[in-house]
């Protein structure tokens, strides 16, 4: 059954679990990406993997981990195993889908985590400095498949991207391969109003899916150029049920997906409570693996 309440952010959660399969082997980063992996795994793939990027491989945990290290990246996992054989392995291609974000994307889905020019600025005096790539240039220079998933921000999707961090398509058809990337590039972005793809002969962005409630003019309006969009448009369902429950379990406080104000104060009485109340509702199933 459909749900009938849910945020934007668990709807952008859920639109990008479906675009893991079963047997994938996801990388994933914290936050919203995390939560996508989980519902995958929990729903429709149960045997995909997730990868952390300090070494987590594989865990059936029963919170949602916080940071790259947190206990449940390895809690009953497969394996846990050093950062850099992580990335070892996702040069080598083992690890076969991968899912990033960033500040700035372009037509060609290439990402900027580094700086903001703006005017007349430059790359050594930025109008903003950003953290840089972190894993994500491995990521998507070596992993068969990547998603992107970014909230529609006007001034976010531009033409062209002041830096690029994170290799899409580069300048076009061909780009990847004459710069010798192994990965195949971006198969999806993954936005809070709709699902773009890129298209197969010039890897140009255009819009595929749509969320209920939301129209082609209004997220055309958050593009600095003219987005394409899909001869065969499709209208995403909601969220069910038993998604949005299963985030909930995992995510009762709304650390994830931020359903709870910043700026409300919560006692370390509270939030122990709401940990204990997750550990209780959450059945591990630690038969999972009977099938590796």
């Amino acid at each position: 059954m459909f749900a009938k309440q849910y945020t934007a952010q668990e709807m952008m959660a859920v639109a990008c679990a479906k675009e893991i399969i079963n047997h994938d082997v996801v990388f994933v980063g914290i936050g919203i990406p995390m939560m996508a992996g989980l519902i995958a795994s929990k729903t429709h793939a149960p045997q995909s993997t997730l990868v952390y990027e300090a070494g987590g491989v594989g865990a059936i945990s029963r919170r949602m981990p916080w940071t790259i290290s947190d206990n449940p990246t390895s809690e009953n996992g497969l394996l846990a195993m050093e950062m850099w054989r992580i990335f070892s392995d996702t040069q080598r291609g083992l690890i076969n889908k991968g899912i990033i974000g960033g500040a700035q994307v372009d037509k060609y889905g290439n990402l900027n985590t580094t700086a903001i020019m703006g005017g007349k600025a430059t790359y050594d005096t930025p109008l903003v400095r950003l953290p840089g790539s972190g894993g994500a240039n491995d990521i998507a220079s070596s992993c068969p498949e990547t998603i992107i998933m970014m909230k529609l921000v006007k001034g976010k999707f531009v033409e062209k991207v002041d830096h690029i961090t994170s290799p899409g398509y580069l300048t076009g058809a061909g780009a990847r391969e004459k710069a010798g990337l192994k990965g195949r590039g971006p198969i999806a972005l993954v936005c809070d109003k709709c699902v773009l793809r890129f298209d197969a002969q010039t890897k140009e962005m255009y819009l595929h899916t749509i969320f209920l409630n939301t129209t082609v003019e209004e997220v055309k309006s958050f593009f600095d150029w003219d987005l394409k969009v899909s001869d065969k448009l499709a209208v995403m369902d909601p969220p069910l049920e038993s998604e949005i429950d299963l985030i909930h379990k995992y995510d009762p406080n709304g650390v994830i997906l931020g359903s709870k104000s910043g700026g409300r104060q919560e006692t370390f009485d509270s939030f122990y409570e709401s940990m204990k109340a997750c550990y209780n509702s959450v059945d591990l199933n630690l038969t999972e693996y009977d099938e590796y």
